[in-house]
């Protein structure tokens, strides 16, 4: 009679050995409730931010202009004293003008590339993910606003070198970098918005060019809401932009501001923004 056979012993060599999954097997704990669109937003948000990493041109040549306006327009300004400034040096009352400025024009030409990202088919991945179509518009919202952050940086720098008089107050330049992007996040949105109705980009680029400058002639970017005839007044004050320059000039320059009203704008317009641009969303992917 043959021997029965006995089983290995835990921990004897004849036993197979088990891999240890540890914390690796482990899936992730899965966001619920108000945690999940914050999530979203800000994976959207840096993978707009990867694009930098392999292509810094856009940064680099953005800079030109604000530079220009600030060398050539503010020094020539500030010389001929035309311009009422409340008794401070033009080109300080223009330097804010210009952050706006160089903010909004980085993140009007936003919808652009939603346009690309439809073409190319990108667009139509991301919308049949789980991510709500707010939180996609959101995500690219604050990456153009960091963006336009990094923008503001270069221009306060050039300021600085041409002796703008400027706060270095920490609370203050952290209210300047939320006054930015906010502003930005509303002007992208509102390309991504004319991207939804447009469709195409040649349609998009020339409306973008015909609202730029208008928008920041009809703003207190270049001279005081006070000088301006009664109708053009009245568009300054619906117009966003005339909110984040004051807003600027009060936090960098200690000039009096309208702080609570220009951030609670700020904060509609951008919301009012990703709402709108949101809601186009699925006729531009169509």
């Amino acid at each position: 009679m043959s021997a029965t056979p006995v089983a290995p012993r835990p921990g004897s060599a004849e036993t197979p050995a088990v891999p240890s999954v540890g914390l690796l097997g482990t899936p992730p704990r899965v966001r619920s409730g108000w945690r999940v669109l914050p999530a979203r937003v800000g994976a959207m948000c840096v993978v707009e931010l990867q694009k930098l990493r392999h292509d810094r041109t856009e940064l680099y040549t953005r800079a030109v202009q604000p530079a220009l306006w600030l060398l050539i327009f503010g020094e020539t300004f500030t010389r001929l004293r035309v311009i009422p400034t409340e008794g401070i040096p033009y080109l300080d009352y223009l330097a804010p003008g210009i952050i706006a400025q160089s903010a909004m024009f980085i993140a009007i030409f936003y919808g652009i590339m939603i346009i690309w990202e439809r073409d190319s088919g990108v667009l139509a991945k991301l919308l049949v993910t789980p991510t709500p179509h707010a939180a996609l518009v959101a995500g690219k919202a604050f990456a153009a606003g960091v963006k336009s952050v990094i923008q503001a940086v270069v221009v306060i720098v050039i300021a600085a070198v041409l002796g703008v008089a400027m706060t270095w107050n920490p609370l203050r330049l952290l209210g300047v970098v939320v006054v930015v992007v906010l502003g930005s996040a509303f002007f992208s949105c509102l390309s991504m918005s004319i991207a939804g109705i447009v469709l195409t980009r040649d349609r998009l680029m020339g409306i973008g060019q015909a609202i730029t400058m208008p928008l920041f002639f009809a703003s207190n970017a270049l001279y005081p809401v006070a000088v301006m005839p009664g109708w053009l007044q009245a568009v300054s004050l619906a117009n966003p932009l005339s909110y984040q320059v004051d807003a600027l000039r009060g936090l960098l320059l200690g000039t009096p501001a309208h702080l609570w009203l220009d951030f609670g704008v700020l904060c509609l317009a951008a919301l009012a923004g990703i709402a709108a641009a949101s809601g186009l969303m699925g006729r531009l992917a169509r």
